[in-house]
């Protein structure tokens, strides 16, 4: 059985006196069940980076102890850095590792920033997954003005209201606290004292400008060099070789090369094993040839997702297996759609069709992350309910859990939409040999609709506010006429693409 592992990464705004990072790296060091793995300063940024792992609980303590103490030692009155930040203790990430879902995690982060704000007097921000604003999702949009623009805006301006804590920042700041995927902190340094250069190239590669997806960056002067410094939100998507020959590329437009670079923190192997496989050129490489790997899989017991199904235990059940097969669904879409890229028949379509590929996987990896949160949404509403009768939380327990309960699957019925639609369309335009593919995607998708609302109604009736339970139910009615609207559109592309296949 896997360890329940979460990795925690807080930036704290000191990179120039040791003795304030040791004095918060012990703090953390010193809570029973976490592990500090690593730790980054760099005097340019005035910033350091401390990795740690260990259980929920332990992990949740000692990010609480670290923001505590970075509150007594550094005032952001006197700080000043390459990196933009708005808090001694910056941002607080969460990352699932072993056992643990994403929504774990964002409940970690919104138990923190309620403490945070509350105990210290600390504005909270959250953000990534735990955000609760489409707008904070983004960390750079949070630290718009940095420390002096927020200290001016944060009592007058509501966009700039924090999520916990008070309307006003004193000399800790603010910080920003969340749930995300792993994220590789990544720094290239360039031939040049030139940060006009770096700060080109930044622009040039970073998403927000059109540039690599998955790949945030800025341009900075340290030690002398031009940097580009970034965040690498998904190596498996933006692999780091191409984010390095990008910028290798952009860089000899301007005279000047890569001179090395750096990682701020840990980095998953995979990501370093792919960036081997693709400098070597070792196009029939497959992860089992690792050794490690290998001896990994052999030692690995976890029984599969359908054995654990067909276990005599609540969880996983029928909502995480919608959300399996709303996946599936999401999968096959993916493949019709790369099955059919590069023959010359449908070049017409391949640039609506690369679209639907980026759209599709992306709804797999979050509805591969429902299963688990779904069974973990199941766990909270039972452990809820065992709460002695006479606790005088137990209601609002119950009602907090049994609307997440609702929520999840709601967002699975979304989701699930939104794959039927992608189905459509790529039953419309993919390769014709594909489009039973299609069409079993979509009806997947259709089916974990059908599947996931019959736990948003279990759940609804349930909850005492009448307004969220009229909302809910409405939009469950939408979402499911939607639905069959699009099953229905289904049947006349079959039947008008089936005439085209007997006629070729």
């Amino acid at each position: 059985m896997k360890s329940h592992l979460v990795e925690c990464v807080p930036n704290f705004s000191e990179g120039r006196r040791p003795e304030v990072v040791d004095a918060i790296r012990q703090v953390i060091a010193e809570i029973k069940g976490v592990y500090v793995l690593d730790h980054h300063s760099d005097e340019d940024h005035n910033r350091s980076v401390i990795t740690f792992v260990g259980s929920p609980d332990a992990v949740e303590e000692a990010a609480f102890q670290g923001i505590k103490i970075a509150s007594t030692l550094i005032d952001l009155n006197e700080h000043e850095g390459e990196h933009p930040r708005i808090g001694a203790t910056d941002v607080v990430p969460f990352v699932p590792i072993s056992g643990v879902s994403m929504q774990d995690c964002v409940e970690m982060a919104e138990r923190l920033g309620e403490r945070v704000g509350k105990e210290l007097n600390i504005p909270v921000y959250l953000y990534e997954r735990a955000a609760t604003r489409p707008e904070r999702k983004r960390l750079e949009n949070i630290r718009r003005g940095e420390y002096e623009g927020l200290k001016q805006e944060i009592g007058t301006d509501p966009e700039r209201e924090p999520d916990y804590g008070p309307l006003e920042l004193g000399p800790a700041g603010a910080t920003v606290i969340g749930a995300r995927e792993f994220l590789i902190a990544y720094n290239v340094y360039l031939t040049t004292d030139d940060k006009s250069v770096a700060d080109k190239i930044a622009r040039a590669v970073r998403r927000s400008s059109g540039g690599l997806r998955y790949v945030k960056a800025l341009g900075m002067l340290v030690d002398g060099r031009a940097q580009v410094s970034m965040n690498l939100t998904n190596f498996h998507r933006t692999p780091m070789a191409r984010v390095v020959e990008f910028i290798r590329g952009e860089a000899r437009r301007y005279g000047v090369a890569v001179h090395h670079s750096e990682l701020v923190g840990l980095i998953p192997q995979d990501a370093l094993v792919d960036a081997a496989v693709w400098y070597m050129q070792m196009d029939q490489f497959a992860p089992e040839q690792v050794l490690e790997q290998k001896m990994y899989a052999a030692l690995e017991e976890e029984s599969s997702f359908l054995d654990r199904l067909a276990a005599g235990t609540p969880t996983p059940g029928g909502g995480s297996a919608a959300a399996q097969a709303a996946a599936m669904g999401a999968g096959l879409v993916s493949m019709v759609v790369r099955t059919t890229l590069g023959k010359r028949q449908y070049e017409r379509a391949a640039e609506k069709l690369e679209i639907v590929l980026e759209e599709s996987e992306e709804l797999r990896d979050t509805l591969t992350s429902a299963v688990e949160e779904d069974a973990a949404a199941f766990k909270a509403l039972m452990e809820a309910y065992r709460l002695p009768a006479d606790d005088p939380g137990r209601s609002q327990s119950i009602q907090q859990a049994t609307l997440l309960a609702a929520r999840l699957p709601l967002r699975v019925m979304r989701d699930s939409l939104r794959v039927m639609s992608l189905a459509l369309e790529v039953a419309k335009h993919g390769n014709l040999n594909a489009i039973t593919d299609a069409a079993t995607g979509l009806d997947l998708a259709h089916g974990a609709l059908k599947s996931a609302s019959y736990n948003v109604r279990i759940n609804i009736q349930d909850l005492d506010d009448q307004k969220k339970q009229q909302s809910m139910s409405s939009e469950l009615d939408e979402l499911e006429k939607e639905a069959d609207h699009i099953q229905s559109q289904l049947e006349g592309v079959l039947k008008n693409r089936a005439q085209l296949f007997s006629s070729t």
